[in-house]
């Protein structure tokens, strides 16, 4: 027996044993044939047929059910090499799986932190209205004064449900006409016909980081443009005048000042 075989001789050799495994059935076949062809009357051919193929189907069941797994190969050097081509398989659909989970992890992660910083926020300003509450308590308010702050909260409790419908809207429109990008270009509503790359984001995160770039830091506005904007939705705000781009820095935009 040689030390090693090459991948080519044991490939070769597998294929020359199934062949002739493959030679053998074709003879059974060929007996059980000549054995069910005797001449039967037209009117009973179907019948006859049917009851063969059962007959032969449970003989062939309870074959399967007396008989133990067979090695189709017994050469060593054959059957390591299938298992390294088996484990090799494995090998990638286990990367593939990994590759998928951290890049579902960095997802989540990047969420969390956003929300985080949302929640941060929303503290802040909680705490800063428990403070004027409390230098307002201190201070001796008349009738008209009490009416007016009563006046007040109602309009900011309105304008914070007009500001959640707005958003909302703002959303649903986002996810309906301008979904993200799939990878072959389908997506709800194909509107170009350029391939995205695969971690581009929404044209509702787009805003969203314009919007809080504007919001936090109004004398440094522009965002860098990285592979993550999809230059459709780029192009498409620019535009629509809705961003602008640096006068000396193309890569770079900003959200247009309509509040001032």
């Amino acid at each position: 027996m040689n030390s090693s075989v090459c991948p080519v001789d044991a490939t070769e050799e597998l294929l020359h044993e199934c062949e002739n495994i493959w030679k053998e059935m074709e003879k059974c076949q060929s007996k059980l044939t000549l054995l069910t062809a005797e001449p039967v009357p037209e009117s009973d051919a179907k019948v006859l047929l049917l009851l063969t193929r059962m007959q032969a189907l449970r003989a062939e069941y309870y074959q399967w059910q007396k008989r133990n797994p067979e090695l189709v190969s017994t050469n060593p050097e054959v059957l390591l090499l299938l298992g390294e081509e088996e484990l090799q398989e494995v090998k990638k659909e286990l990367e593939m799986v990994l590759s998928a989970v951290q890049s579902k992890n960095e997802k989540l992660k990047e969420d969390l932190e956003r929300e985080q910083q949302w929640h941060d926020e929303l503290v802040q300003i909680v705490n800063a209205f428990k403070e004027t509450e409390e230098e307002m308590k201190k201070e001796v308010v008349t009738d008209s004064e009490k009416r007016l702050f009563q006046e007040l909260k109602n309009q900011m409790s309105e304008l914070r449900e007009y500001k959640k419908k707005l958003l909302n809207a703002l959303g649903e429109f986002l996810e309906e006409h301008f979904p993200l990008p799939e990878k072959n270009g389908n997506a709800k509503k194909k509107r170009y016909s350029e391939e995205p790359c695969e971690q581009v984001i929404t044209m509702h995160e787009i805003l969203e980081i314009l919007l809080n770039q504007l919001m936090s830091t109004p004398h440094k506005p522009y965002v860098t443009v990285d592979d993550s904007f999809w230059p459709p939705y780029v192009e498409l705000l620019l535009r629509s005048g809705i961003v602008l781009r640096h006068p000396e820095d193309p890569d770079r935009i900003r959200l247009e000042a309509f509040h001032e």
